[in-house]
């Protein structure tokens, strides 16, 4: 067989070899976007929504009217019951009462929830003034404050000694509130970190292995309410529906205001490895970006309920806590 029997390179325009596959452009991505946290995009939204003045006093009548109509129909109930038999009717009068009497109970828990919500607040005002102004007085009332308000947990006992024992050494009110920090809230800020966390771990769980309608952003609502009661509880706050849900609009609010709601590639490089979440299924992709800013919002909830604003400590890092929280959930490459 001859040479010319073997594969003929033709070269039509006379210019060499064609262009490589490696310089063609890139296929259009036609798919479906990636994982965009909707779940908790939804929940910001929802809790984070302020109600129109209209809104509140449409709400407000109408509870005042339903419960004017509620008593009258009871109290003409239980009078044309004594009038009929009166041994049924005074048990009846009685159970109401013993109603009433509940109501009345968590009204003024609700209450004593707004009023320590304050304290809290008003604390961490005057703290962060008496940082601002260098005032020595100040922090020293604050501290006085800050003590008083532990002096019933156990597990505050020797952070509080700790402080009385050296806040008399301090002269500058920076560094008697960052003794105040690293040895009265420094174990309340690793308990709130832990459970910030387990809420991250939760709703990207939930997120990815439920596939049912609206389920991720129940879960996710519930999730949050729950971390930011207890967040609010480590430091010194009280449980309460309408306290828990004033906290969480209140987060939710300011993570909307500053456009925190959102999240990307770069906060779960660290956990991922970058490029990975790329490859991973939707559905766990939005796992993961939901447990992401569950941490973010659990982060917003320590800075919102913390007693003293961070100074000496530093603020809880997100990314950190996205790691810790998310290892786990996935395997990586170890090639």
């Amino acid at each position: 067989m001859s040479d010319r029997d073997g594969p003929v390179l033709i070269d039509l325009d006379g210019k060499g070899s064609g262009p490589s596959p490696a310089e063609a452009p890139p296929v259009p991505d036609t798919g479906e976007p990636g994982p965009r946290g909707q779940a908790m995009a939804t929940v910001a939204a929802l809790a984070g929504r302020r109600s129109s003045p209209l809104a509140r006093w449409f709400w407000g009548l109408l509870m005042a009217v339903i419960g004017t109509v509620v008593s009258v129909a009871a109290w003409n109930f239980a009078a044309g019951l004594i009038a009929r038999v009166p041994l049924l009717g005074w048990a009846v009068t009685v159970l109401f009462g013993l109603f009433v009497l509940v109501l009345l109970a968590i009204a003024i828990k609700e209450l004593s929830v707004f009023s320590r919500l304050a304290r809290i607040d008003k604390l961490h005002r005057r703290a962060a003034q008496a940082l601002a102004e260098d005032d020595l007085g100040g922090a020293r009332i604050v501290i006085k404050e800050l003590t008083a308000l532990y002096s019933g947990r156990e597990d505050t006992l020797w952070g509080r000694q700790r402080v009385e024992d050296l806040g008399a050494e301090q002269f500058d009110a920076g560094a008697l509130l960052g003794l105040a920090e690293a040895e009265l809230l420094r174990p309340l800020d690793r308990a709130a970190r832990a459970e910030v966390e387990a809420a991250a771990r939760q709703v990207a769980t939930v997120t990815a292995l439920v596939p049912l309608a609206l389920a991720d952003v129940a879960s996710a609502l519930t999730a949050n309410i729950r971390m930011i009661r207890r967040i609010a509880e480590i430091y010194g706050g009280r449980s309460g529906t309408l306290g828990s849900w004033r906290l969480t609009r209140a987060v939710m609010a300011h993570l909307v205001a500053t456009g925190a709601v959102a999240v990307g590639d770069d906060m779960l490089e660290p956990v991922l490895g970058g490029g990975l979440l790329a490859k991973l299924s939707r559905r766990f992709g939005e796992g993961l970006i939901n447990g992401a800013l569950t941490a973010r919002v659990g982060a917003a909830a320590m800075e919102v309920c913390r007693p003293l604003p961070f100074t000496r400590e530093p603020r809880p890092p997100v990314r950190s806590m996205v790691k810790s929280a998310l290892t786990g959930l996935f395997r990586q490459d170890k090639d």
